[in-house]
């Protein structure tokens, strides 16, 4: 039986796929009250802006959201996954209830992509997303104890194996460890995932995407999009890419250094811009999708990427666009793992056999 990755590499190979956007801002657009987030729920702590509560309350909106970005075109969406760990729903005293957001959100998202199969015939997929978490195993939240960490590399791998689990029974097609801003929590989630889909018996594929924190391309622990694919290639990553930090104009040259140097697919899903004084996200469809145009390569090469979506502020307005807008394009062509050396500065490949 063909597996998950190994469908989507196939079609990825015919032509560039497209990811879901944000959904912040499609809940937002609901303009919830905080007992839509409770619903029947027993919860001592206020509950409006937890979104993956959503999932639980009113399954009804998440799944519509879902439908919105399937009916865009696109090939991938993700579970409403984003803080369902014990870390991230701690603040809202939902602790007990991560097994429960995660295997329901990957229900949801499954639930949503049979029904567009059943529609048009096209396959569809589920990356489970793991967020970041408000801990970092890299940096102290302590100016004056540069040694502090709030949390261990056991612990944390612990509450991402809880979310992993979760998600593997809940039914995703991969776990995609998204918005990354330490480079050792990457690694930690991805030893989770690994440990996860062992213990199902099943092959789930991993998808990382890095978060840059500063125009230079680092990521707040300091790693450059070269330094970091590096300290991830070893989990062996269906996809490699970007998410969030900026607009697709200023993502393109970091971009464009990760599809050079990584030897898997690539997946790239920026905000609709910079966000204007007031949080919100001016960038209209039509121009999000020129800009991810300019990724594209016109000399036959097939550009930066394999496969685009959008992040923060991105609607299924926009996912339509980039769905015009990629329709004809031609995919990146992954190389063959290769053999890097360095000369005097100077990179050397050597295709391996």
């Amino acid at each position: 039986m063909t597996n998950s990755g190994d469908q989507l590499r196939a079609l990825a190979a015919e032509r560039i796929l497209v990811f879901d956007g944000g959904y912040g801002t499609a809940i937002q657009n609901h303009g919830l009250g905080e007992q839509d987030y409770r619903g029947t729920l027993d919860l001592a702590d206020d509950q409006k802006g937890n979104n993956d509560l959503l999932s639980l309350t009113r399954p009804d909106i998440i799944e519509g959201i879902h439908s919105a970005y399937l009916d865009a075109g696109a090939d991938i969406i993700e579970t409403n996954t984003f803080s369902s760990t014990k870390i991230s729903q701690a603040d809202y005293g939902c602790e007990h209830l991560v097994r429960d957001l995660n295997i329901k959100s990957a229900e949801i998202a499954r639930r949503a992509c049979d029904k567009a199969e059943a529609s048009d015939g096209k396959k569809r997929f589920v990356a489970g997303s793991i967020g970041p978490t408000n801990k970092t195993l890299s940096l102290s939240p302590d100016v004056n104890d540069p040694g502090f960490r709030e949390i261990d590399f056991d612990y944390l791998k612990d509450v991402y194996r809880e979310q992993c689990d979760a998600l593997i029974e809940g039914g995703v097609d991969f776990l995609l460890i998204e918005t990354i801003f330490d480079t050792l929590n990457a690694k930690c989630a991805g030893m989770a995932a690994q440990e996860a889909a062992e213990a199902s018996g099943r092959d789930v594929p991993l998808m990382i995407s890095m978060t840059l924190t500063d125009l230079s391309g680092r990521n707040l622990s300091g790693h450059t999009v070269e330094a970091f694919w590096h300290a991830v290639r070893h989990l062996k990553p269906l996809t490699i890419g970007l998410n969030c930090s900026f607009g697709a104009d200023q993502l393109r040259p970091h971009l464009a250094m990760l599809a050079k140097e990584a030897d898997t697919l690539i997946m790239a899903y920026p905000n609709a811009g910079l966000p204007n004084d007031l949080g919100e996200y001016d960038e209209l469809p039509d121009q999000t999708a020129a800009l991810i145009g300019e990724w594209l390569g016109s000399d036959g090469s097939g550009g930066l990427v394999n496969i685009v979506g959008g992040c923060c502020g991105s609607t299924p307005e926009h996912i339509a666009a980039i769905t015009r807008t990629v329709a004809k394009a031609k995919p990146r062509v992954v190389a063959s793992p290769a053999v890097r050396t360095r000369l005097s500065g100077l990179e050397a490949f050597t295709m391996a056999a």
